[in-house]
């Protein structure tokens, strides 16, 4: 196979390879996301309260479209009050 079309077939199996990846990650974003979204804060002991506050502070970084897919993949709705 000439060098070209092997970097090619590498380029594409990485491509591939990132877009699992990436599948996997929306998933877990998603149900992170409906976690928290279902958390009663006010129960929860200290130390769970700040690992939630920051799983939260994490899923507001990310953009409103890449959290709309995450909670596609996890085939979510969280609404909002």
């Amino acid at each position: 196979m000439p060098q070209t079309l092997q970097e090619v077939s590498m380029l594409r199996d990485e491509i591939e390879m990132l877009m699992r990846e990436r599948d996997g990650l929306l998933r877990v974003s998603g149900a992170a996301a409906v976690f928290v979204a279902e958390l009663d804060s006010e129960k929860l002991p200290a130390v769970t309260l700040e690992a939630a506050e920051m799983l939260a502070e994490s899923l507001n970084e990310l953009t409103e479209d890449t959290l709309q897919d995450a909670l596609n993949a996890v085939k979510a709705q969280i609404q909002v009050p």
